[in-house]
């Protein structure tokens, strides 16, 4: 799929991720890719904020999963294996899911509570921020 790119950064660390906002990217995600650069990896965009489950079929790539809260903090991060059927589950309503190589958080030393910044991180805080017109 040719897929949009986005630039996410977390304080040094810079992320380039291909973003999949349809179901169908979403379900296609990273399968049948062999290697993934070591500075890319993917950033899901759901619709709406629900409990969210991951799994590997048909990815032969070790990958950690991180699950977002709306302004790109860190609310969970997770391990995935090549071709494991298992889900890993939000357990929190989410919308935002970041997949990069297995490794990629914990060489960093990020984890939950870390903050990723980005365009869609900074739209959602701008309307944060904004005062309420009523």
């Amino acid at each position: 799929m040719n897929l949009p790119r986005m630039q996410l950064t977390a304080g040094e660390h810079t992320l380039l991720v291909y973003v999949a906002r349809s179901a169908e990217e979403r379900a296609v995600g990273l399968q049948h890719r062999r290697e993934l650069p070591a500075h890319e990896g993917m950033l899901f965009i759901c619709d709406r904020r629900e409990v969210l489950s991951f799994w590997m079929k048909d990815t032969p790539l070790p990958l950690s999963i991180a699950f977002l809260h709306e302004d790109g903090t860190v609310l969970k991060i997770a391990d995935l294996e090549p071709h494991d059927l298992e889900g890993e589950s939000s357990e929190h309503p989410v919308r935002f899911v970041l997949e990069v190589n297995q490794g990629w958080f914990q060489e960093r030393e990020l984890g939950p509570g870390a903050r990723f910044d980005g365009p869609v991180f900074l739209a959602r805080r701008e309307q944060e921020l904004s005062p309420q017109r009523g």
